[in-house]
């Protein structure tokens, strides 16, 4: 039950935003741009975010050599371009935004180690680069063997190293305490622990249904719009809509002295990534491994695919080296027939922007700034 106080001041808004990763508190930041008069209100079920946003390698990535030639073999070059520029505008927008130190970003690019069996993929450097020169200003990708040895990497494994000039890195924890505070500082109300039952679209705007952890009542909130930016958990509320999670599991060494490397790195089509960081060897990936069984949402690790990450730290990153393991974690990623996010309008009070393919970092804050304007343009 409702006190009087609580029926009047804490149960109306103008908009609400569903999630609080990086679309929604991105969302959230540019509806009060738009509206700085505004209540504007995020609701996350966790305490903490639960996809996948707090829960990253921090890779500041638009897409390596394999992972776009694996595009091309989907999709033609207009759409591999215009996602490219997608995620290259959401970066500069998300540095923009928060600045540089604020999350700790640092553009020094980063590499991919290519095996025996992706070997041809070096004859298609210079079509990438010629591809996204309107874009990149520069050429993309280049080849970088001679650092093989000064890495330390299995040169079993890795036949070929090639550099990617225009990514960087960047620090989650940094980004999404940025995010928070930049969203506190202008109004937006966060309210976490708060999990979204159902909704219903109004006369006057949407009423959601929300339930937290002490209250055995339902509290029915009002606000002008919803948008949704549940990423891999929008199924929960929009059912019909065509997203699949998909779980990433990471772990982190204790410091290991004296690596050689430092900056971020992919393999496997992308399915595997690692960082140095504070010392460490943070590794993630092998979902191709196993998809069926990692397309959940369950915030679990399985033994398989952790043993598969030592495997390739053991005999691919540091071979021959001591490490051991500080923590292990997962987050849970959402995918669909495309790589294309979702920016969606499901009426003139309803909308939605998820599904972002691992992308987050990078495509978070432009589908954010199209969602808002799309709010914008119907109401």
């Amino acid at each position: 039950m409702l006190s009087y106080w609580e029926q009047q001041s804490f149960t109306r808004y103008d908009h609400i935003v569903a999630g609080a990763g990086i679309v929604g508190l991105s969302t959230a930041i540019e509806l009060k741009d738009r509206y700085p008069t505004a209540r504007v209100v995020v609701l996350e079920r966790g305490l903490l975010p639960t996809g996948a946003s707090s829960r990253n390698a921090g890779f500041a990535c638009m897409g390596s050599v394999t992972e776009l030639l694996d595009d091309l073999q989907m999709t033609d070059e207009s759409e591999v371009y215009a996602l490219y520029e997608w995620r290259k505008k959401g970066l500069e927008r998300l540095r923009a935004r928060l600045g540089d130190a604020t999350i700790g970003y640092t553009e020094r690019g980063s590499y991919e180690l290519i095996g025996s069996d992706e070997e041809e993929a070096i004859d298609k450097i210079a079509y990438l680069n010629e591809l996204l020169l309107p874009l990149t200003q520069k050429p993309a990708f280049r080849m970088a063997d001679e650092k093989i040895t000064e890495f330390g990497f299995s040169k079993v494994h890795t036949k070929h190293l090639i550099e990617n000039t225009c990514e960087g890195e960047l620090n989650t924890g940094m980004m999404m305490r940025a995010l928070t505070d930049k969203a506190m500082a202008a109004g937006v109300e966060i309210k976490t622990g708060c999990e979204i039952i159902a909704f219903a679209e109004e006369a006057e705007g949407v009423a959601v249904e929300v339930r937290g952890p002490y209250r055995k009542d339902i509290l029915t909130l009002k606000g002008k719009t919803l948008t949704l930016c549940t990423n891999a958990f929008t199924r929960q509320l929009l059912p019909k809509e065509e997203v699949r999670p998909g779980r990433g599991q990471v772990l982190i060494t204790e410091q290991i002295k004296d690596l050689p490397f430092t900056g971020i790195y992919h393999f496997d089509k992308g399915y595997y990534y690692f960082r140095e960081i504070d010392g460490r060897i943070l590794l993630g990936g092998g979902r191709n491994m196993d998809f069926e069984g990692e397309t959940t949402t369950l915030l679990e690790l399985s033994d398989t695919i952790q043993d598969e990450l030592e495997r390739k730290l053991r005999e691919v990153i540091i071979p021959g080296r001591e490490y051991k393991i500080a923590q292990r974690w997962a987050g849970i990623m959402a995918f669909g027939n495309t790589k294309y996010p979702v920016v969606k309008a499901f009426s003139n009070k309803i909308f939605g922007a998820y599904r972002m393919g691992g992308m987050g970092v990078a495509l978070g804050s432009e589908v954010a700034s199209q969602i808002a304007d799309m709010v914008r343009a119907r109401n």
